[in-house]
């Protein structure tokens, strides 16, 4: 436990020395609050069945008109994550959130079959998707993002947002966030553009090509591709955000001179793996070239093994600083592991397959909250501490004090 305890400490330093810094208003509540999302395509229905739960939750406190974003300091998302954060932050004309959480779900059911056409099973996809280029083309989700969201940009959501994508032409992970849009017009994307670049999932999509230009209007170019190759569960990256601006002291946070998980209420929300069904093998990989490592029975292993590595890698260091801190309960983590078939994929959007996303979100409600043990690294029911509904339903009463006492301190 010690060497994953400094291993957690070590990337946390890491991160705080090289991630710009966050600009946050003085808050005059007592809790920090982030919302994080990790990216899986279609089956950020899964997240989305969760939210629309925990937004009612919300509502019964506060009225009808409550949104995911009025609570929460940070949303965090990459990939479909991403996608999600924007809907949930991004402004209407009434400056009120775009979707409110309960029309997620319907948002994928209505565009999924159309961003996803095409069968899966076709052999000229099959094909052309190992020797000719990614499996989809990215006109419909190109066309779709830039209706929704228009000529907005990362600097007008109405929480902090913090969406990574990669790089490619620099070799490195570049993380929009709405603080560095407010102080740099080359990071104010328009949210159009870092939805497309966090979400161009290698052998998906295509990679996604934009230009923005600063005060003295040089241009500043980006090479993108899906955030999930940096980091596909961004929990880590909110929290470290946040930790920069105390350090700096640009978020007055009461007597919080460092990260304290006391004050931190931290929500992270994924999309599913199958990794618990051992879909892979030694005897099967010691097989596998270079193509066999990048297609299997229409699954990339390689893109499988990175994307759940790196999630499972920040859900270990944050685990291991809120409960080495003893402050396990303010750190929520909802994820299903067991994942099989065509509900395990990212691109399969038949009404049969979202509607059993739909039904495994709503059981994750139902499931006893979950933890990383880790002495072995593997995530356990938690005894004592109820289902993942009941945990929502005590986040939302935190949530909605908090926003209360903020209100009353603005108030005086």
């Amino acid at each position: 436990m010690t060497r994953t305890f400094v291993a957690a400490l070590a990337l946390l330093v890491t991160f705080l020395v090289l991630q710009p810094p966050i600009a946050f208003a003085a808050t005059k509540g007592k809790t920090v609050t982030v919302l994080s999302i990790d990216g899986g395509g279609i089956r950020g229905i899964i997240p989305g069945t969760i939210l629309a739960f925990l937004e009612s939750k919300l509502q019964e406190l506060d009225g009808p008109n409550a949104r995911v974003a009025d609570y929460f300091d940070v949303v965090a998302g990459t990939s479909t994550g991403g996608l999600v954060t924007t809907m949930l932050t991004a402004p209407n004309k009434e400056n009120r959130p775009l979707y409110a959480a309960k029309d997620i779900t319907n948002f994928y059911f209505e565009h999924g079959p159309k961003i996803f056409s095409g069968s899966s099973n076709n052999l000229v996809k099959r094909l052309t998707n190992l020797f000719g280029g990614p499996k989809y083309d990215g006109k419909y989700l190109r066309s779709l993002v830039r209706s929704e969201l228009g000529n907005l940009t990362m600097n007008q959501t109405l929480t902090h947002t913090v969406i990574p994508t990669f790089d490619i032409k620099r070799l490195q992970p570049i993380i929009f966030t709405t603080t560095d849009a407010r102080a740099s017009m080359t990071k104010n994307a328009r949210l159009s553009d870092v939805c497309l670049g966090t979400s161009a999932a290698p052998t998906y999509f295509p990679a996604y090509y934009f230009e923005t230009k600063n005060a003295q209007g040089e241009v500043h170019t980006f090479d993108l591709i899906d955030g999930g190759v940096a980091a596909n569960n961004p929990t880590l990256l909110a929290i470290t955000h946040i930790s920069r601006e105390i350090m700096t002291k640009r978020l007055q946070y009461e007597d919080m001179q460092t990260v304290d998980c006391k004050k931190m209420l931290v929500l992270s929300l994924g999309t599913g793996t199958g990794k618990n069904k051992e879909k892979y093998n030694a005897a099967m990989a010691s097989r596998w070239g270079v193509l066999g490592w990048m297609y299997n029975n229409g699954s990339s292993p390689l893109l499988d093994i990175y994307s759940d590595a790196s999630a499972d890698m920040v859900d270990i260091h944050v685990s291991t600083l809120f409960q080495s801190l003893h402050s396990q309960k303010n750190y929520l983590r909802i994820q299903n592991d067991s994942m099989i078939g065509e509900a395990a994929s990212t691109d399969i959007s038949t009404i049969k397959n979202m509607q059993t996303l739909v039904q495994i979100g709503k059981n994750l409600l139902k499931e006893p909250v979950s933890r990383v043990n880790l002495e072995t690294g593997r995530v356990e029911a938690v005894h004592g501490e109820g289902t993942n509904e009941e945990a929502l339903t005590r986040f939302a009463k935190l949530l909605s004090e908090e926003r209360k006492l903020r209100q009353l301190g603005t108030a005086h």
